[in-house]
């Protein structure tokens, strides 16, 4: 049997995540969102973090428990583990129902980010478009949403993003065309969600708006920290100022439920 995980848990889960580099999970373990799951309350030896769909795994991977672990997933799955053992558990339980993929981590170190360098890209807004933060009336638009369901997903309301987050849109003619947000936050910083309408790419705009948003972090004493999905991701990040530090196997997992 599998427990959701209360404060106690919570805390106690930290030591099995300790070689994790991912600030999502930090995200759950700080306490800021997400969903946690366990064996045991008290002394788990095995556990699961679910942030949106996110999912990681970490403890024992031959603990009678993680077949129903590994059974709890939203609709659609981001699977991530760090050691071999876990990559086969998850290739043996969802055999033929996942597909393998690299995303790709930077180093979380704020040296890397060059302010001057980031407000010349911002510098690089075309003329009739305006850069805004998303506040009350950004965060309600339609077009806002329609870039990626994920900008504010991670948080409990509209009003809790104002609240809890942070975000930057490009708009032109009143509509949003690209935007970056905090798809979630730590204590330390955020992850950087980014989307682009395709009618607008290759504008500058992903990277205009990023910049905005890195800049915020740097004012705050924050850390925008960015994961790639893709090599397009990899070199927009490298283009503000990001070190690529490693690869990492993802699982995509359909829900069978």
């Amino acid at each position: 049997m599998i427990y959701k995980a209360d404060q106690h848990a919570r805390e106690n889960m930290g030591p099995l995540f300790k070689e994790m580099d991912s600030t999502i999970v930090l995200s759950y373990l700080q306490g800021h969102m997400g969903t946690g799951w366990v064996d045991n309350l008290e002394n788990p030896t095995v556990a699961q973090i679910t942030v949106g769909i996110f999912v990681f795994y970490a403890g024992n991977p031959h603990t009678k428990e993680v077949n129903e672990l590994l059974l709890n997933l939203p609709d659609f799955t981001l699977a991530i583990v760090e050691s071999d053992e876990w990559k086969e558990m998850i290739e043996t339980v969802h055999q033929g129902a996942f597909e393998k993929f690299s995303r790709y981590r930077f180093e979380k170190d704020r040296k890397h980010i060059d302010r001057e360098h980031i407000q010349n890209i911002m510098s690089e807004l075309p003329e009739d478009y305006e850069i805004k933060n998303v506040d009350d009336e950004i965060v309600k638009k339609a077009s806002f949403h329609d870039l990626s369901e994920d900008f504010i997903s991670q948080f409990n309301s509209e009003d809790d993003f104002i609240q809890r987050g942070m975000g930057y849109a490009i708009l032109h003619e009143r509509r949003v065309v690209s935007a970056a947000t905090s798809f979630s936050i730590y204590d330390d910083g955020i992850e950087i969600e980014v989307a682009s309408d395709p009618d607008y790419r290759r504008k500058g705009l992903a990277s205009i708006v990023s910049a905005a948003l890195m800049l915020e972090c740097l004012d705050q004493g924050k850390h925008p920290s960015w994961d790639g999905a893709n090599q397009e991701s990899v070199e927009l990040a490298k283009k503000l100022g990001y070190v690529l530090k490693d690869s990492y196997d993802t699982y995509f997992i359909e829900s069978k439920n």
